[in-house]
């Protein structure tokens, strides 16, 4: 699984993670990115297992967004806990993923991934707005697929 962490360049990783925190300034929700090499299953399937493993389902108020790409495969979700998607609009999520999957075709990797999570962060923003006491809950670091587990790599 080493491919997953040299995809992004230190200042691609850079670009996301910014974009991550700018958008967690604006909302209490927490926001993570995910990248594996391979997907051999469903990726609804692998992002909602990644969601757990990361343990974004333990967030107070439920309100946690994960992007997940498997680049070789050319894979992608968004998926919501349960506190943001009874919110969000019908449809909400198909529209941030086409952001981010323009972007994709173009080969801006890392610029798809800011803009999408941009969105979402406005979007939380709505719901789950920045309270002065918020406490950040997971790391706004990318992570990748050999850091946690190795059920995909089997």
């Amino acid at each position: 699984m080493a491919n997953a962490r040299k995809f992004f360049t230190p200042d691609q990783q850079k670009i996301v993670t910014d974009a991550i925190a700018h958008a967690e300034k604006q909302t209490s929700g927490e926001i993570m990115v995910h990248i594996d090499d391979k997907c051999k299953e469903d990726v609804l399937d692998r992002a909602a297992y990644v969601f757990e493993l990361l343990k974004m389902h333990k967030t107070e108020l439920r309100n946690g967004v994960l992007f997940y790409v498997a680049f070789e495969d050319r894979k992608f979700a968004i998926i919501g806990d349960a506190g943001i998607n009874s919110k969000v609009e019908e449809g909400f999520w198909d529209s941030t993923r086409d952001i981010v999957i323009d972007h994709f075709k173009k080969g801006e990797y890392a610029e798809g991934l800011a803009a999408g999570v941009k969105k979402a962060g406005s979007e939380l923003q709505k719901y789950f707005p920045y309270q002065k006491d918020d406490v950040n809950e997971l790391s706004n670091e990318m992570s990748f697929g050999s850091d946690h587990d190795k059920k995909n790599d089997e």
